[in-house]
């Protein structure tokens, strides 16, 4: 059976999601398509979701204008596997804030997480680092971190999938993963690969 994966497509790194995800459902031996997506109605025929980084408020406002948070929130609800990548986690998170500046944005609140958005200083602070994603097997990965907010709080049931300065970085929550880093720069698809076999199975 085939299966659809989307990448919100409002604000932030949406290509390079599509083309990690068709590349991780190639490598994965996966049937699957890869589709931008914009509305309520793109999302409601989705197997998996990719909201991407960018920037979390705009990514929300947008999201929240074309009512297609209410139709995420649903999916996922439901069961539907979702990866949020650095914005991304923001939005899914139950609970964010703001290390620089106030914040006002919508939140999904189905990430049991409490997240610090620019934890680790503005645009001129990203940095790369080899970090290890333990929770998937993965001894080295590549992370990349712009303008990257910080895990501050996990729930009892969110798994670390990695650590970096011992601050988690990764986490599962069910059908939902989070990471403060941008998977789909790193030139290594093992998040994208593992993020597609939730969906399969």
């Amino acid at each position: 059976m085939s299966v659809k994966f989307g990448v919100l497509a409002i604000q932030g790194d949406v290509r390079e999601n599509v083309d990690s995800l068709k590349l991780a459902l190639e490598e994965a031996g996966i049937d699957g398509t890869v589709h931008e997506v914009w509305s309520p109605e793109d999302i409601s025929t989705l197997d998996g979701l990719v909201i991407p980084g960018g920037e979390s408020t705009t990514i929300g406002q947008l999201s929240l204008a074309n009512d297609s948070l209410k139709e995420i929130k649903e999916k996922i609800q439901a069961g539907m596997p979702v990866l949020g990548i650095c914005a991304g986690m923001i939005l899914l998170s139950n609970n964010a804030s703001d290390r620089i500046v106030s914040m006002k944005q919508p939140l999904l609140e189905v990430l049991d997480v409490t997240v610090k958005r620019n934890a680790f200083g503005r645009q001129g602070k990203s940095f790369e680092a080899d970090i290890s994603l333990d929770g998937m097997g993965v001894s080295k990965f590549n992370g990349i971190f712009i303008r990257a907010p910080s895990i501050t709080h996990t729930g009892p049931d969110v798994e670390i999938l990695s650590k970096f300065d011992d601050m988690p970085v990764a986490v599962k929550n069910g059908n939902i993963i989070g990471t403060s880093f941008h998977p789909e720069l790193a030139g290594d698809l093992a998040l994208h690969k593992y993020f597609v076999s939730l969906a399969k199975n």
